[in-house]
């Protein structure tokens, strides 16, 4: 009697142990007790935000923040055709005032945590390296690439430079358009174009390979504005992940990528 009593108690023993370890390992799931905060942002804050969402993650235990990069543009098409964001950072005004005329953010939630630098990059490696704009048109710059301005501020801001530089025309067929900063990037750090329009902090990022040859005035300053988007669920949690930008610790990352501040 004593015998099976002791086996009961040992197979008893084995049960709850396997129940204890099912217990933790799915109490401590991420998908079983983060709250989720969706974050779309513009291509060129992806070190600094990837960074700065550890570091509030930190901050709140229990909090898990997803982001989307990519192009402004494309970001809030996503966003008008019902994708689950909580938060918008773009790279320019022009976007924000379209989610704003659609509706599709909060406008007292709107603020400015960033500012940034239009530069033309080329690879490090380069035999050519231009002092003027206008030195675009030399023969050695046959490809020149830049993000398409429908869609990516960068393009936009590059095509005010070459629109005040009376140049757009002359270097119109020499443009390789891409789908974003990051893209544009990669094309001159590859050296598969002579050259490239990115911010400032994007050229900072690759030293090894790119070089800023030129930084470039624009009619409308390089700015970022982020907002809550209205559809969120996290309203709370939105507003806190947007004040959190313009607190020092967040402010120094951005500085450390190579922002300035607003």
């Amino acid at each position: 009697m004593f015998r099976l009593s002791l086996i009961v108690h040992r197979a008893v023993v084995r049960v709850l142990a396997i129940v204890a370890t099912l217990f933790v390992c799915v109490g401590t799931s991420p998908s079983a007790w983060a709250e989720e905060l969706t974050v779309s942002a513009a291509a060129s804050l992806t070190d600094a935000f990837r960074e700065i969402g550890k570091a509030f993650e930190a901050g709140k235990p229990g909090t898990r923040i997803i982001f989307n990069f990519g192009a402004s543009g494309p970001l809030l098409q996503q966003i008008a055709q019902g994708a689950p964001v909580d938060v918008f950072a773009s790279a320019d005004q022009e976007t924000k005032d379209r989610a704003a005329a659609k509706a599709l953010i909060v406008a007292d939630s709107r603020m400015v945590f960033a500012n940034n630098q239009l530069v033309l990059a080329i690879p490090a490696g380069a035999a050519l390296v231009p002092i003027f704009l206008n030195d675009l048109t030399a023969s050695g710059y046959r490809r020149i690439a830049i993000g398409s301005p429908a869609s990516v501020p960068a393009g936009r801001y590059a095509r005010e430079a070459t629109d005040a530089a009376g140049l757009t025309e002359a270097l119109q067929d020499r443009f390789i358009y891409a789908d974003s900063v990051r893209q544009v990037l990669a094309y001159v750090a590859r050296a598969e174009v002579d050259a490239g329009f990115v911010y400032r902090t994007d050229a900072l990022i690759d030293k090894e390979r790119v070089k800023i040859a030129l930084e470039l005035p624009t009619r409308t300053p390089v700015s970022y504005p982020v907002a809550q988007v209205a559809t969120t669920k996290r309203p709370a949690l939105s507003r806190e992940f947007i004040a959190y930008l313009r607190t020092a610790p967040a402010q120094a990352v951005l500085t450390r990528f190579g922002f300035r501040k607003p």
